[in-house]
């Protein structure tokens, strides 16, 4: 007997969006992870990646737990990506905030952070001995701008004040963009701004760089002129991750298709070039590797908040 079939094979057809994709950002206008965002839907728009628009949506409120707290809850939604900053660790241990990270899918890292000491230009301190003098011998009178409570910005501020010996006064704004803003229009004495936010403000002369907390000086030009700390005698590092999650339950093949569209966004000038003028460690990872590092930097992040006393 001889059994004939017939019929038609389909190849299976991979996934892509079918309909604009949102990046959540868990943080106000004009800071890092929101210039970051706007650059990598510019980007696919340009070079028309895929046929759809990327739309970019704020949450900024509790620190940033309110982006986080909406994307942890769209189970399966293969339209929404999330930019994650290394707050992403810090408000569930330090706030209590009800999210983990791993209960959200991992996609890429695509950056790593810097922070500076700022003031503004016309304050009287060139150096940052001279600023340390004199915040040391009036403490809290001198009032550093950061991102919130709990956030990277008071974390590196309580890093200094330890090892410095100084006090400041701690005044938690909206976002990146607005603490460079506060202290452009003198409401702060400083901020630990990364150098995306305060950079336009530093090319126009508002602003003026003391040091870079990392262990080594930015490479490239004119970021390069800034000393780090450590060079003064202060062992303080710290860098920040700029990163793309999903949500929960976003099956293989999706992720494989974001992983990819960011790997074509990372390989352009355009982003290359955002690197480069805003000094940012270029830190491409994913899979499994960059699942590690997020569990080294959960722990690390865990130590650094007992350290500093916000845990």
């Amino acid at each position: 007997m001889v059994l004939l079939l017939s019929g038609t094979i389909h190849a299976a057809v991979p996934w892509s969006p079918s309909r604009p994709v949102k990046i959540v950002v868990p943080a106000g206008e004009g800071g890092g992870a929101d210039l970051m965002a706007r650059l990598i839907a510019e980007v696919v728009e340009k070079r028309r990646f895929i046929p759809h628009r990327i739309q970019v949506v704020n949450k900024p409120g509790g620190s940033g737990a309110e982006g986080y707290l909406h994307v942890s809850k769209l189970n399966g939604d293969d339209h929404t990506l999330l930019i994650t900053l290394s707050n992403i660790f810090t408000l569930p241990i330090a706030l209590g905030a009800p999210y983990h990270w791993n209960e959200m899918t991992p996609v890429a890292r695509l950056g790593l952070d810097e922070f500076i000491l700022w003031v503004h230009s016309e304050s009287p301190y060139a150096n940052l001995q001279g600023y340390l003098k004199d915040v040391r011998s009036s403490p809290e009178k001198f009032r550093m701008g950061g991102t919130g409570v709990a956030q990277e910005d008071q974390i590196v501020t309580i890093l200094i004040e330890q090892t410095a010996g100084v006090k400041f006064a701690y005044v938690p704004l909206g976002g990146g963009g607005s603490v460079a803003q506060a202290l452009s229009g003198k409401k702060v004495d400083s901020t630990v701004n990364n150098p995306s936010e305060a950079r336009k403000l530093w090319k126009e002369g508002s602003l003026r760089p003391l040091a870079v907390l990392d262990k080594a000086r930015i490479e490239s030009a004119p970021w390069n002129s800034i000393p780090t700390l450590k060079e003064k005698g202060l062992d303080v590092s710290y860098l920040m991750l700029r990163g793309i999650f999903a949500p929960p339950g976003v099956g293989d093949s999706v992720i494989s298709f974001y992983r990819d569209l960011l790997r074509k966004v990372y390989d352009t000038e355009e982003f290359r070039e955002y690197l480069r003028k805003n000094a940012l460690q270029p830190a491409w990872m994913t899979g499994g590797e960059f699942s590690e590092w997020l569990a080294g930097q959960d722990e690390l992040h865990r130590k650094l908040l007992g350290k500093v006393g916000l845990k």
